[in-house]
């Protein structure tokens, strides 16, 4: 089994369930909105949190596919920093528990955390973000030796934003013979670095994932003709295109994939787990129409859940559709 390496915010996701709106308007969070918020406001919100109860589930984008990719079987490890607090050691032993090795560097800040804040009947879901010691991740971090006998590896474009990190991270893995993939992650990150990711895709990235709005800031055209463009700066443009599926296209090959069925609830981490789908299908050899059908498959299942990890007994229906997909057509896992 091929092997993949990511790089990532180490970002742990508190959930809790409020019973209604009062803590949001006492923190001055508007309902459903995504707010930055500094370390004393962080930990204010985090103590009065703990009367809830609350849930803790690593996140990050780049962390979730990489954990993905572990459950699927692959050689998974992911390169991030945390604090030297609970949070962090809650992060590190929820990768860990995913089969994921961690080289988790020690910062000198609060781990990353994004509190997320569900209300109401339909479990709408405010956030409250501090990036603590995530941000703190630099080139001089990086080791020639992080990088060897890995066969994948896999970028959030949230990192994008630092820039010599992300320069050296692919530089280190080209010359260790990495095929590279990045999520573009953000729409407005890909506006403000788009002469910068331009270049590092043109030189260095094999499998660029991004859906609409970030496909339309990197190129300016709409979908398709988006989908046209990216695949000239790389060998596999994907976009993702919400209900109605995404779009994959190598070379002069393209496939439209259907968005396989699921009573959604929650769309947090559908692109990072159809990443991680792709990845897998790609590292055992299938053709791109099939990498984006197990992709389909896995991000279907993700949504039907409260945040970003899919339970057990979805996991079992999605390794038995996955299986029949590749039988029926002429492949096995």
């Amino acid at each position: 089994m091929k092997s993949i390496l990511g790089i990532g915010n180490a970002l742990t996701d508190i959930l809790a369930v409020l019973p209604d709106d009062s803590f949001l308007k006492r923190f001055h969070l508007p309902k459903g909105s995504m707010q930055w918020v500094d370390k004393e406001t962080c930990n204010k919100i985090f103590d009065s949190l703990k009367e809830y109860g609350l849930q803790y589930v690593a996140g990050g984008s780049a962390a979730n596919t990489i954990s993905c990719a572990a459950i699927f079987g692959m050689p998974s490890c992911f390169i991030g920093k945390i604090g030297n607090d609970e949070v962090g050691a809650l992060f590190q032993s929820d990768q860990e528990q995913y089969g994921v090795k961690t080289m988790l560097l020690k910062g000198k800040d609060i781990s990353g955390r994004a509190m997320v804040l569900i209300t109401g009947s339909n479990a709408e879901r405010t956030f409250a973000d501090y990036m603590g010691a995530a941000m703190e991740l630099g080139p001089d971090d990086l080791k020639e030796e992080y990088f060897k006998g890995y066969d994948y590896f896999h970028i959030e474009g949230y990192l994008v934003q630092n820039q010599s990190l992300i320069r050296k991270a692919v530089e280190m893995a080209h010359e260790a013979g990495c095929l590279i993939s990045i999520d573009m992650a953000s729409y407005n990150v890909v506006e403000s670095n788009n002469a910068f990711l331009h270049d590092i895709v043109d030189k260095y990235v094999d499998i660029v994932f991004a859906n609409e709005t970030e496909a339309k800031a990197f190129t300016g055209r709409e979908p398709r003709e988006a989908l046209d463009e990216i695949g000239k700066h790389c060998q596999i443009a994907v976009v993702k295109t919400g209900k109605t599926g995404s779009m994959v296209k190598c070379g002069d090959e393209f496939h439209q994939i259907p968005a396989w069925p699921a009573k959604a609830i929650d769309a947090t981490g559908a692109g990072d787990t159809y990443a991680a789908g792709f990845l897998y299908a790609h590292s055992l050899g299938m053709p791109i129409k099939l990498c984006g059908e197990v992709g389909s498959i896995i991000a279907a299942k993700v949504v039907e859940v409260i945040g970003s990890k899919i339970d057990i007994p979805r996991w079992k229906e999605a390794k038995q559709e996955i299986r029949e997909l590749l039988r029926a057509n002429g492949a096995e896992l």
